[in-house]
């Protein structure tokens, strides 16, 4: 019997394409035009799942190196009885520590959770996106008061420390716009860079109310697009980018989007990594190219799902994104990413949690 690999392999020789296969079974397999896969995907070794906790759904792993070399994570994690639903209600940011990026992972401990009615961040915390800035730790997250989309709203905690203790922000950092904009919604998926002209520039996702409840189509929940904008300081206050949304798939039809969003610059250049929603499928993960970080190549693949690389059981029932990878997150190093956190359905306790790839030279 051909193996996975064999088949593979005969399939490439005889001058098919990458491909890659789906969860439900190797046999089935989407192929992809060699052009569509980029450079960075080449680069990517897969080291596996970390953070298995059970009794948790774990989502969203943005790490960053401390001084001492060692790596701290911070991630969102849920109650599994909420099911996968449960980060619009209830989820809260965690930390954990390891001597490398593929861990163990110890000390994992709750920083961030819903501080209850009246808050901003009420009923959820999701989403952490860690970075050092200015010397100061930044972790940017969604928080919303309601436990639905509609008051999603970006914020900043602040701490001198990776061990905390975190400042919480009164106010988000980032308001939903006007009813009618296309941004009306909500702010979420929040990705942050220092300039190198000294401006703070935060990007983020967002989407219209009235799209997002089709009248015509109620299939349709969308669409997502992405806005940047813009600060002197760190803590703002952030001034939308004029030409907003500066990514904006719903021209091409077919309800195609993306998010998940995570910007990074390595030589001289700015990349976003985020989750593909219709321009290859569902399965890869997009990688966005462009010379001043705001006007943007059209994407390439940057990752495949899960099964292209490893095995995995088949999916259980109540997982219904099982083999795919989302919301990616870089290890940045000397300037350079040297590895992928993403976030991924499935583990020994049929939950999610998050994976690691080393991204090589």
């Amino acid at each position: 019997m051909t193996t996975r690999r064999e088949f593979i392999q005969q399939f490439l020789m005889a001058g098919g394409t990458l491909l890659a296969s789906r969860a439900s079974g190797w046999a089935t397999v989407q192929v992809y035009d060699p052009k569509d896969i980029s450079d960075f995907a080449g680069r990517l070794s897969p080291l596996g799942r970390i953070l298995e906790l059970d009794g948790y759904y774990v989502w969203g792993t943005s790490p960053i190196m401390a001084p001492d070399g060692k790596i701290h994570v911070f991630f969102s994690r849920w109650d599994a009885k909420k099911g996968m639903g449960g980060w619009i209600n209830g989820s809260e940011i965690a930390h954990a520590i390891a001597d490398k990026p593929e861990g163990p992972y110890v000390g994992v401990e709750t920083i961030l959770a819903p501080r209850g009615e009246g808050f901003w961040d009420g009923t959820t915390c999701h989403n952490p996106h860690v970075q050092l800035i200015d010397g100061t730790y930044c972790l940017f997250y969604m928080g919303n008061s309601n436990g639905k989309t509609n008051t999603k709203r970006i914020g900043l905690a602040l701490a001198d420390s990776l061990y905390g203790p975190w400042r919480r922000p009164e106010k988000p950092l980032l308001e939903a716009g006007a009813t009618g904009e296309w941004d009306d919604h909500c702010t979420s998926n929040p990705a942050f860079l220092k300039h190198p002209n000294g401006q703070y520039w935060l990007y983020y996702k967002s989407w219209n109310t009235q799209e997002y409840e089709h009248p015509l189509d109620p299939a349709i929940r969308g669409n997502r697009k992405y806005g940047l904008a813009i600060a002197d300081k760190l803590e703002g206050p952030y001034v939308k980018y004029p030409g907003n949304p500066i990514l904006d798939y719903s021209n091409l039809g077919n309800n195609r989007q993306l998010e998940d969003g995570n910007v990074f610059m390595e030589n001289g250049r700015y990349f976003m990594l985020a989750r593909d929603m219709g321009r290859f499928d569902h399965e890869v993960g997009i990688i966005l190219e462009s010379g001043d970080g705001i006007h943007w190549a059209d994407p390439k693949i940057s990752y495949f799902g899960y099964s292209h690389y490893l095995q995995q059981p088949p999916a259980p029932p109540h997982l219904k994104k099982y083999g795919r990878f989302e919301r990616p997150q870089v290890l940045m190093q000397k300037d350079h990413p040297t590895y992928l956190f993403v976030a991924t359905q499935g583990g020994k306790f049929e939950t999610s949690s998050a994976f690691v790839f080393k991204i090589e030279k």
